[in-house]
This record gives C-alpha cells, sequence and structure tokens, in this order.
C-alpha cells in the first residue's frame, strides 16, 4: 500500500474534494472490492447521501456518510484515485466511481485487485478493524516528542528497520522511508535498538521528523510507472530527493563508496556501508 505521506496527501486532498458533496451513484465495476456488504447493498445504501469528511485511522482513508456510517478504503501498491469528469475514458483496472450531484466523479482505480471498501457503522469499525487498537506513532497525525519515541523504541528488542515498520510501533513505513530515514541517522538497517546511544536514538528521530515532513512537502514519492499519483494525476515530487532507496551502484551522497543492495525480511534493503554504522 502507499506509505504514510502519500496516503495522507491523499487524504487532504479527498477532503478538500468532498467537502459536503452529495453522493449521485456509485458504480462498483469490480466486484471484488466491496468487502463489506456486497456490491449490491453498498450501492444502494450510499445513493442520494451526503458525505462530511475524510478522515484517517492508520493507513485507512475514512469518508464520513451521514447517518453516522462510514465508506472506509484500504489501498494497495497499484490502487490509486482520480478525479474525473463522467465523460472522461474509463481506466484499465477502475473498480469504483462515484458521481456527485453537483458534477464530477472520484475513481478508485485497482488494476491489481489490491484495494478493499467497506461500509460500516462507526461503532463497528474497531470490531472490524481490530489492528487499529494496537496502531502505533502516527508521525502526521500528532507531534511526536524524542523522549516518547526513545521511551518506546528502547522497549523494542529487534533490529531498526524491522521495528521502522512495524505498525504497532509507527504507522505507514514501508521499505522506501525506512531505508531513507536510517541513512539519514547514519544507522545500519540491523542494528539492534539495544546497541543503539542516546544520541543515535536522537538521530533516528531527527530524521524520522525531518524525511516526512520533506516527503510530504514535495507530495510524495513516484518511483514506478504505475505507482503513487495525487488526484489530479500527478506524481509526486520526493524522488529527486532520494537518497538510498533503489539506488544501489550509485554513490553515497555521503562517501566514496556506492548503494549497497542487501537481502533483509523477506525483500530488499538499500544503504551506505561507509557511513551507515
Amino acid at each position: 500500500m502507499p506509505e504514510l505521506p502519500e496516503l495522507e496527501l491523499l487524504r487532504r486532498d479527498l477532503e478538500r474534494e468532498v467537502g459536503e458533496r452529495k453522493i449521485k451513484s456509485i458504480e462498483v465495476t469490480a466486484p471484488s472490492v466491496a468487502k463489506h456488504p456486497n456490491k449490491k447493498a453498498m450501492t444502494t445504501a450510499l445513493e442520494g447521501v451526503k458525505l462530511s469528511g475524510v478522515t484517517r485511522r492508520g493507513m485507512l482513508l475514512i469518508f464520513h456518510v451521514e447517518g453516522d456510517q462510514l465508506l472506509v478504503m484500504s489501498l494497495g501498491d497499484h490502487s490509486r484515485m482520480t478525479r474525473n469528469q463522467p465523460k472522461d475514458p474509463i481506466a484499465t483496472g477502475t473498480a469504483l466511481v462515484i458521481s456527485f450531484t453537483q458534477g464530477g466523479q472520484l475513481r478508485l482505480i485497482d488494476p491489481k485487485k489490491e484495494a478493499a471498501v467497506e461500509l460500516v457503522a462507526a461503532d463497528e469499525l474497531e470490531e472490524l478493524h481490530p489492528e487499529l487498537l494496537t496502531l502505533g506513532l502516527d508521525a502526521i497525525e500528532e507531534p511526536i516528542s524524542w523522549t516518547t519515541f526513545g521511551e518506546r523504541l528502547m522497549r523494542r528488542d529487534g533490529k531498526l528497520k524491522s521495528i521502522l515498520m512495524d505498525p504497532t510501533f509507527l504507522v505507514g513505513f514501508g521499505p522506501i522511508y525506512s531505508d531513507e530515514i536510517l541513512f539519514h541517522a547514519g544507522l545500519r538497517y540491523d542494528r539492534n535498538t539495544s546497541t543503539l546511544s542516546a544520541q543515535e536514538v536522537r538521530r533516528l528521530y531527527r530524521a524520522l521528523v525531518e524525511t516526512i515532513h520533506e516527503a510530504v512537502k514535495y507530495g510524495g514519492t513516484t518511483i514506478e510507472p504505475d505507482g503513487w499519483v495525487g488526484l489530479s494525476g500527478k506524481p509526486g515530487d520526493y524522488l529527486q530527493y532520494i537518497a538510498v532507496y533503489k539506488r544501489d551502484g550509485e554513490m553515497s551522497p555521503r562517501a566514496r563508496g556506492p548503494i549497497v543492495k542487501v537481502r533483509f525480511g523477506g525483500g530488499y534493503t538499500y544503504f551506505c556501508e561507509q557511513t551507515q554504522v
């Protein structure tokens, strides 16, 4: 799924777009995307209702619907949402089309069938998504002090990259930003928390805050041709500031050696052997 900066940018776009608009109709063009209830029940229940805003819980996008209902979306790595007019051609992989009475549409494009959409009562959300009860710190939702970050980090026993990507510690960090944060902190992906000094914890905290701020500022990271785009279809500009992720073989920004790619945790990690210790 998108990482935290991209999902928050999408939420902000949707919040501006939705603002008290009434749904004219919903067309579910890929029935498998409607996880709860089924396609027919969902489209019937949402016809003619008003949306009042868009929030985020962890990595779930939540459209608030009149009548204390929530339209909950979970996006996959290749999922995207776009703002359209009814006359616009339907893109391959379009799974859901929301048309508004005032004109315009929102479309969910999900070519790999990774997304999920649910219509739930507000008081049922945590029952259907118990993972929300164990979410870790959200670096965008509320400011995190370095003391809180440090205290929680030192309660963990494990390798730094695995901990950064654990949603019960931090919300929404995947391989891109975990590698970038560790590079800017000067710490190896496989360092154990028990070996960190107070200064290193502070460096890691500062790298976390600055990386997230910059990623949001520059519109997120688009790496693949079918990767992240905002609601208008514009890709993110943060790729030009990426230091190590998928830059193996290139010279490190901080040393005379190349960025190295190694296997880690079922995937790969990218780092500078000379400056990350």
